[in-house]
């Protein structure tokens, strides 16, 4: 993904990769590929506009960034005017202030094509970040597309780049306003390998001047479930864990593994739950039943339901990535621990990421 993006950013204005969505659940790293990405430009010396689909998020754009951006590169931004004379000449003089050229008020259109106007001649333009959005901010979101579309057009060095959870990114490309966000180049973020994961824990232990053993390693590998929060979570809790020690053992990797457990309740599943309908908690807590893949047939049973109510229940899990299909009638929790959190909890509350089916099974609390 970086290097699409560096290969859009060194190309010419329309590239594809200059309008992304980085897209996936919580806590596989959204956020820290929006910084990835913004480094990327002002490494090619772009400039950043980076902001979070918050109330006001064109407003600040407009009457905030773009003006603070106009003014620091503009030489024209500050002028002086002569507003009066003293008298006499011999001893006076001229009476002046100085007027900012660039006032917030001007549109985001024409601002950002004043911009990417003073950067033309060094070769580089303007991207534009936003993180977390959402429907709630689809007026804004509107606004901005638009103008990007616009400036695509007329061939100005602009990127936008949106980060946001999959079900909020595909309502909002569905939307027939939206339709710069539909042509936009979507990038899902997944499930590391077991290898990859491994080399994110044991590179900064290395790094940090600690060793960590062989069995110890392989524990917090498989605990993580090659799903990004666990890897970081996990690692940082080892490094604590073992204190003031050289070596990290496989005593350090258990604790760290079950202090990760209990919060991926916290910061990834109750919030996820919490969006979910009765409904497609419901499911889920029928699907936590099993020990494996669960067969839709067995699923509508436990609910109680007929079978189109939980045909949607199921389409709409599986859109939102919080469950995958598992082979002909069956569907399976694509998040590490969702079925033993469902278990723990009140068995209506939910979430989910995709499980390689050739990654090793998370290590057992007694192992």
């Amino acid at each position: 993904m970086l290097a699409s993006f560096e290969a859009a950013i060194d190309g010419t204005p329309g590239e594809v990769g200059r309008a992304t969505l980085v897209t996936g659940l919580r806590g596989v790293g959204k956020t820290v590929m929006l910084n990835a990405l913004e480094d990327i430009a002002v490494s090619r010396g772009w400039l950043v506009i980076s902001e979070t689909a918050t109330k006001g998020l064109a407003e600040r754009i407009t009457t905030e960034a773009l003006p603070k951006l106009l003014a620091e590169h503009d030489p024209r931004a500050s002028k002086r005017r002569i507003t009066g004379v003293t008298l006499p000449m011999s001893s006076g003089g001229f009476i002046s202030t100085v007027e900012d050229r660039h006032r917030p008020v001007a549109n985001l259109r024409s601002q950002l094509t004043a911009l990417t106007g003073l950067l033309a001649p060094n070769g580089t333009g303007v991207l534009i970040t936003v993180d977390e959005i959402h429907r709630g901010a689809i007026d804004d979101l509107r606004e901005i597309t638009t103008v990007v579309q616009h400036a695509f057009r007329e061939g100005l060095d602009v990127a936008f780049v949106g980060a946001g959870l999959k079900p909020n990114i595909n309502e909002l490309r569905s939307d027939r306003m939206l339709t710069f966000l539909r042509r936009a180049h979507v990038q899902e973020l997944g499930q590391l390998s077991y290898e990859a994961s491994a080399r994110a824990l044991s590179e900064p232990i290395v790094g940090g001047g600690r060793s960590i053993d062989d069995e110890a390693l392989d524990y917090a590998v498989r605990g993580t479930q090659g799903y990004p929060f666990l890897v970081q979570f996990i690692g940082s809790k080892s490094w604590q864990e073992a204190g003031g020690a050289e070596r990290i053992d496989l005593q350090h990797t258990r604790r760290a593994v079950r202090l990760a457990r209990q919060a991926m309740g916290q910061y990834i599943y109750e919030p996820t739950l919490a969006a979910l309908s009765v409904g497609d908690r419901t499911y889920l807590a029928a699907m936590a039943s099993d020990d494996g893949p669960s067969l839709s047939s067995e699923i509508r049973q436990r609910m109680r339901a007929k079978a189109g109510y939980v045909g949607v229940y199921r389409q709409r899990l599986i859109n939102a990535g919080i469950i995958e299909p598992a082979g002909y009638g069956r569907v399976q929790f694509t998040t590490p621990y969702l079925r033993e959190y469902l278990r723990e909890h009140v068995v209506s509350e939910a979430i989910a990421l995709p499980q390689g089916r050739a990654f090793p099974p998370p290590p057992a609390d007694d192992e």
